[in-house]
């Protein structure tokens, strides 16, 4: 029989217990950011703002170049802009001053705002922050982990600039699949104009291609002189220091406008054991395809003899030789290095086609015995069990004119933001901002410009069908949702091709390619309510039109569902609010 003392001893660990659980909770981080233009020249030519010039001006006798204001966008004046660097459930609140001379608002890719759609930071969710304002983000990444990064969502400004990463760590209760790295490297790929975004939105608006990018800038920076012949003289280049025999985690995210990028290290095997919140099974890979708005974690062993640094390449895929020059080239120094690489490029010899690309994509699993951010393994979720309660095939076309304006489609329909916020418009129940009937094929019928949203049902698990009739690789993203890639294949998806699913372990993450003339299918549960934005991540696809929102109401009272936030900007219709 137990004694006295033990009973009082349990009593006195319960007491604790809860008193931590009472005056402890998810910890809260700060970040003060200020988005401004900042004078770079990544690729050695000056940037430019935007600002009205005439290539040339008279002075006297003498004609010469006149320059306008150069510049990237910068947070806190770095470029690329902090990264985030978090840990699961925690709450992070991010005060964002825009100095920049338009609105402004930066959107999370990856990160789900679990019932909190009010932080998404796109034109559906939020009327943006204007120019001279600051407005304050507020929200938990709860139950995630992973590699993600951030970027301003609007105007086009992502091809000045502007994004970064955010890292979601493990909770320390949560074991990670593989051992403790020596090190963390976060790589940001970017195709890059030397136009300023509000040239090239003119251009996309005006029907003109985006063209050859005038390189590829690797952490900002442009290629290291691989070549005399394509790389002029000049140009700073990103160096990455490590030590031999050590072992890094290296974060590798496309935050271009339009260009799939493949990513390889000299002499180095790439082994894949995360992407976009999921472990997946490790494999090693020589290089990877990594399409516009993915995210991919990498082990990289630091296992040569050093007797040259080794060349790092992002070099564009399916492209003619006019592309050669865009090629992002950095150098891995290690610290016994015995000096600088030269000779070529590692080449993709015959890898260099869309067939291998695919085979790849569809190599990467998930990892269905580890825990992610919650301890049961991620394969507990069998979503290849669950019943289909919607199908939607979404077709995409080329640039068409629609009443005499150019726009891209999504069946049909070519998205225009209303100036009232899709999520501002059914919170104050304003009627004809938007309406429930995008339809789930592609209609016969002329294209047009439309405010028309999906219908999801709350707890549904929704069937989407990625086709793409363009002629490049196009992404698609989801905010607000983490979807299993369960196929893609060449050729017109039809009832026939779920035969081919992967309904195992099909790896779960926000953002897919769909290759040019293929289709892609996805496979989510929509459990997250709110009002959430699908998009090409492809820059002017999505500028043009070419995204939806996915409306998922929860028909009880959730009292966790965050409501309108104290501080929310008002816009369109709602204007008279803002205080």
């Amino acid at each position: 029989m137990p004694s006295f003392s033990s009973y009082f001893f349990i009593i006195l660990l319960c007491f604790f217990f809860l008193l931590d659980t009472a005056f402890s909770g998810d910890p809260f981080v700060y970040f003060d950011w200020t988005v401004s233009y900042t004078t770079l020249s990544p690729l050695g030519v000056k940037q430019q703002l935007g600002l009205e010039c005439p290539g040339y001006l008279a002075l006297g006798w003498m004609v010469v170049r006149r320059w306008c204001l150069l510049a990237v966008i910068g947070i806190n004046k770095q470029f690329p802009g902090p990264v985030l660097n978090v840990t699961t459930n925690w709450n992070v609140v991010v005060n964002v001053k825009n100095d920049l001379d338009e609105p402004l608002l930066l959107t999370w890719n990856g990160v789900q705002h679990r019932k909190d759609t009010w932080q998404d930071g796109v034109s559906g969710t939020n009327c943006p922050i204007p120019a001279g304002w600051n407005w304050t983000y507020e929200f938990q990444v709860k139950d995630q982990i992973g590699s993600f990064f951030y970027f301003p969502s609007l105007n086009f400004q992502r091809a000045s600039g502007g994004y970064g990463g955010i890292i979601i760590n493990n909770r320390p209760v949560i074991p990670v699949p593989f051992g403790l790295p020596d090190g963390d490297v976060a790589i940001f790929l970017s195709d890059w104009y030397t136009k300023s975004h509000k040239d090239l939105r003119k251009d996309v608006e005006n029907g003109i291609d985006l063209g050859v990018p005038d390189g590829v800038l690797i952490n900002g920076f442009g290629p290291y002189r691989y070549d005399d012949t394509l790389v002029p003289n000049g140009i700073t280049y990103q160096i990455i220091n490590v030590e031999p025999g050590k072992t890094y985690r290296i974060r590798v995210h496309n935050v271009g406008i339009s260009t799939s990028l493949n990513f390889r290290i000299q002499n180095h095997n790439l082994l894949l054991v995360e992407t976009e919140g999921s472990y997946t099974v490790q494999q090693n890979y020589t290089n990877m395809d990594i399409h516009v708005g993915q995210s991919y974690s990498f082990l990289v062993t630091m296992d040569q003899n050093a007797s040259t640094d080794y060349y790092i390449v992002a070099s564009p895929r399916f492209v003619n030789s006019s592309w050669t020059k865009a090629t992002g080239v950095a150098i891995l120094h290690y610290s016994n290095s015995q000096g600088p690489a030269s000779g070529p490029l590692p080449s993709l010899s015959d890898q260099d086609d869309p067939s291998f690309s695919i085979n790849q994509a569809r190599s990467i699993r998930w990892n269905v015995s580890a825990g992610a951010a919650r301890p049961n393994p991620q394969g507990s979720f069998r979503y290849g069990d669950i019943t289909v309660t919607d199908v939607y095939v979404i077709v995409n076309r080329p640039p068409e004119l629609i009443n005499g304006k150019w726009r891209t489609t999504l069946n049909g329909i070519s998205y225009l933001p209303p100036s009232t916020p899709l999520t501002l418009a059914q919170q104050f129940k304003i009627l004809g901002v938007y309406k429930l009937d995008f339809p789930n094929r592609l209609m016969n019928r002329p294209s047009k410009v439309d405010v028309s949203l999906i219908n999801g049902t709350y707890r549904g698990f929704m069937e989407i069908i990625f086709q793409n009739n363009d002629t490049t690789v196009q992404s698609y993203h989801l905010d607000g949702y983490a979807f299993f890639v369960v196929g893609m294949d060449f050729g017109v998806w039809t009832e026939n091709s779920r035969s081919t699913y992967n309904k195992w372990d099909g790896v779960a993450r926000c953002t897919t390619q769909v290759f040019p003339g293929a289709w892609t299918a996805i496979l989510v549960s929509l459990d997250n309510a709110g009002i959430w934005n699908l998009r090409a991540e492809n820059l002017n696809s999505w500028y043009l039109g070419q995204e939806v929102y996915l409306q998922v109401v929860n028909p009880e009272n959730d009292s966790n569902e965050n409501s309108l936030p104290d501080n929310a900007i008002y816009c369109g219709l709602l204007s008279s609010l803002q205080k």
